[in-house]
């Protein structure tokens, strides 16, 4: 059962905004492409979860904190005797393990063993479960989802599940019983209202409003060159169509991601989409969906 189910984090819906409206730094694109990424290998593996058919709860991407460490884990599966932690990574290409580190046959690049990482995070979970006077077996798994990822070197007593073995991974935990009782309801509630929204040290590229490229872009391609026909906009690039309202609710959502401390006006929504449209749509769209403050020309929404 799915208790909690995958969205994308702040910090990705603001990168792909930025991406779009501005340009970013090599390492900047670098750090949004590995999250699309990632967070694209955790929906794949969501996906294949659903098999799972015994009494279990599914909770996907919580973010937790225990004496003032802070620890993220994609997808936790409760069942009756164990709680397994599962971070999901969706590498690609040939690497292999020397000395516990994880390096690129290609390029003998190195890179964090997220082994290490989910060591820490079991512990720390551990730690939670104790403050939490629950006792309970935890086992953690590092699931490698791209099948055009290999390992080699790996010890054999490593907690990694590895393209091929994940499909039978969820079989023998499928063919495990599990009957689930009101504890396991009432932990997985309290894990679920523990869990932070934002992460405390994310860092975002720096950004200006007046740097950022304004308009309606295509939801499909992402691009600018678009125009109005039919109370739709049309993209003359890919030909893609999104109703004109929908178009302006997403472009109000981005301006709300990226400036928090900026009011909702007809003016600056009618100024962020800069599109061939009267400030009356604007002002007719905002009253349907939001709510209004202020007198005529002070009006904001929220």
């Amino acid at each position: 059962m799915l208790l909690k189910d995958r969205s994308e984090s702040e910090e990705l819906l603001a990168l792909r905004c930025l991406n779009t409206r501005m340009e970013m730094t090599e390492k900047e694109k670098l750090r949004y492409l590995n999250l699309e990424k990632g967070f694209e290998g955790e929906v794949k593996f969501d996906l294949m979860a659903e098999c799972l058919q015994e009494e279990r709860y599914s909770i996907n991407d919580l973010l937790l904190e225990v004496n003032n460490s802070y620890f993220q884990i994609d997808k936790f599966i409760i069942s009756q005797g164990v709680i397994h932690l599962l971070d999901i990574k969706n590498y690609q290409g040939d690497c292999y393990l020397k000395s516990g580190n994880l390096f690129s046959v290609a390029s003998d690049r190195e890179y964090k063993n997220p082994v290490d990482q989910l060591k820490r995070s079991a512990t720390l979970f551990r730690q939670l479960l104790q403050n939490l006077k629950q006792n309970y077996l935890v086992e953690s798994f590092v699931i490698y989802i791209n099948p055009e990822f290999t390992l080699y070197q790996a010890p054999l007593d490593d907690p990694t599940i590895l393209p091929t073995q994940v499909t039978r991974f969820l079989r023998e935990l499928n063919n495990t019983p599990s009957k689930l009782n009101e504890g396991h309801k009432k932990l997985a509630q309290k894990l679920i209202s523990l869990h932070l929204t934002k992460h405390p040290f994310t860092v975002l590229p720096k950004y200006r409003y007046d740097q950022l490229q304004k308009g309606i872009y295509c939801k499909t391609c992402k691009s600018f060159l678009v125009s109005i026909k039919n109370n739709e906009v049309v993209c003359r690039k890919c030909g893609g169509h999104e109703k004109v309202e929908l178009a302006i609710l997403r472009n109000v959502k981005e301006f709300k991601l990226l400036f928090p401390d900026r009011k909702i006006t007809t003016h600056s929504i009618y100024e962020w989409c800069k599109v061939d449209l009267n400030k009356r749509t604007f002002c007719r769209i905002l009253k349907k969906n939001y709510t209004a403050f202020g007198n005529t020309r002070d009006t904001y929404y929220t």
